[in-house]
């Protein structure tokens, strides 16, 4: 075998057993019993240190000097892997089994002190992950932004400093269009009970509509929706609420987008460094095309009417066009995954700067809840009620995802640069949706991006699919003539 080989049949060896780290962590939020999370963390700890002496074994370091690439897949392999081995041998293996072993502990400390609305209970445990993931990004960044370092996790190649430009551009317009918005006549909402069973037999006609492939994946209820796995396992929940239909729905499609970019990668990058999204801002690009931009149009919105009227009868909404203004409605809210288009961004970037401020030590842990109900009520104009709707909302800091809020915001900006060009190149895309039938769309990002995986950068994934650059004008454009028409602005 020659060195590339030899890498290469180390690194199959190793996403595999990651993958099986990732199924255990979709069982501790779908199906495990409360009663083993104990000894849920101690599993997942003595598989983390079998990963990380794996990702830090010193052959690789060797294989990756002497290994000579013939071709684009292997440059880009070996690049994955070069920057994997950079990052994973500065972080000590003692501290990558704690991180997995506090986690899930910690985020089982969240799931309680969010319902009982205790932001104390919950403090040490946010500081000790708050604390540990300040020690990895300064272990990987040896002298630079630690937040940066730890943000690089999930969207490789830019920097806080960059994403924190596109804000300030991005801000004063969507707070322009906000406010133009909130000063019109409000829609009428969608009122009922709509039964969990009614619910989840439209979410799996929902599924199979954008393309999910039900014989490699599977849709169980959590918390907090999530999609998980790659290839021929992958798996997407969602959550039900009787009066909220579109809670459900919306969470379907949205990790429906994130299952059909792992299902669609080509089989030749399966289990290697390729085989996956290549960012987190790629990835939400595509759950957040489907959910909004494919999903909450005018045609789709149509069809998914008919489509209740047959599950649960008549709808306080008989209008379509009704029924469309009232899944786009803009209107004062707390929760981000349920915040309309034009406000989702800005929650983004309330979590941005606070959970930057926090790693970087100019925020501490306790006086976090105060930090966010003071920028809460002066980005949004009022008090946050209830620590379930303010600080406690979130799953990402119980787990430690510090560096992954930004990438949302950057998926929107992506799903902007995608939709211009995908309208350009399908004329007759809202013919089609209106019929319930997605496929042309969905077809076109799984050929122009899904099917490429972890090929290219995640700025040059977007350029190739759209043939320019990514930035935020489009998505702005989309969003100030949509809300302009539904609110007659």
């Amino acid at each position: 075998m020659t060195a590339y080989e030899e890498l290469m049949a180390h690194t199959r060896q190793t996403e595999a057993l990651a993958q099986v780290s990732g199924r255990l962590g979709w069982d501790q939020q779908t199906m495990m019993p409360r009663g083993a999370n104990g000894q849920r963390s101690e599993e997942m700890a003595a598989l983390e240190e079998i990963l990380h002496a794996r990702r830090t074994d010193p052959r690789i370091g060797a294989w990756l000097e002497s290994a000579a690439p013939r071709n684009e897949i292997e440059v880009a392999n070996l690049r994955e892997i070069r920057r994997d081995y950079t990052r994973n041998t500065k972080v000590p293996a003692r501290l990558a089994a704690e991180l997995a072993r506090v986690t899930p502990l910690s985020q089982t400390a969240w799931e309680e002190a969010r319902l009982a609305g205790d932001v104390a209970s919950f403090l040490p445990w946010l500081k000790q992950m708050i604390a540990l993931r300040r020690e990895e990004g300064e272990a990987i960044a040896a002298g630079g932004d630690p937040y940066d370092a730890l943000m690089a996790d999930y969207e490789p190649e830019t920097d806080s400093g960059t994403v924190a430009a596109t804000f300030a551009r991005m801000r004063p317009r969507l707070v322009a269009l906000r406010e133009a918005i909130l000063g019109a006549d409000s829609p009428p909402a969608l009122t009922g009970h709509f039964p969990q069973e009614g619910q989840l037999r439209v979410s799996r006609r929902l599924a199979e509509h954008f393309g999910y492939d039900f014989t490699r994946g599977r849709i169980d209820l959590a918390v907090h929706p999530f999609s998980s796995g790659s290839g021929d396992d992958v798996r997407i929940t969602t959550r039900v609420v009787v009066e909220e239909p579109f809670n459900c729905f919306y969470s379907t499609i949205h990790e429906v987008g994130h299952a059909a970019y792992e299902q669609g990668v080509a089989l030749e990058h399966r289990l290697t460094p390729l085989g996956r999204g290549v960012s987190m801002g790629v990835h939400e690009s595509q759950s957040r095309i489907y959910e909004n931009q494919l999903g909450r149009s005018r045609a789709f919105t149509h069809w998914l009417h008919a489509a209740m009227v047959q599950e649960f009868g008549a709808l306080s909404l008989p209008d379509p066009d009704d029924f469309y203004a009232a899944v786009n409605s803009v209107n004062k809210g707390y929760i981000r995954t349920e915040a309309d288009e034009v406000q989702y961004n800005l929650h983004i970037m309330l979590r941005f700067d606070l959970e930057r401020a926090l790693i970087r030590g100019t925020l501490d842990a306790e006086d976090l809840e105060e930090a966010w109900n003071t920028r809460f009520e002066a980005d949004f104009g009022y008090p946050v009620d209830k620590p379930a709707n303010g600080v406690l909302q979130d799953v990402h800091w119980s787990v430690g995802l510090f560096g992954y809020f930004p990438t949302y915001a950057l998926g929107n900006i992506y799903a902007g640069c995608l939709y211009q060009t995908l309208s350009a190149d399908v004329p007759d895309l809202s013919e089609a949706l209106a019929q319930g039938n997605t496929s042309s769309a969905t077809n076109w990002l799984r050929e122009h991006l899904q099917t490429f995986g972890a090929l290219r950068g995640p700025r040059d994934t977007i350029a190739h699919a759209c043939g320019f650059q990514p930035d935020e004008a489009p998505l702005m454009t989309y969003l100030e003539t949509k809300f302009a028409e539904l609110y007659k602005l």
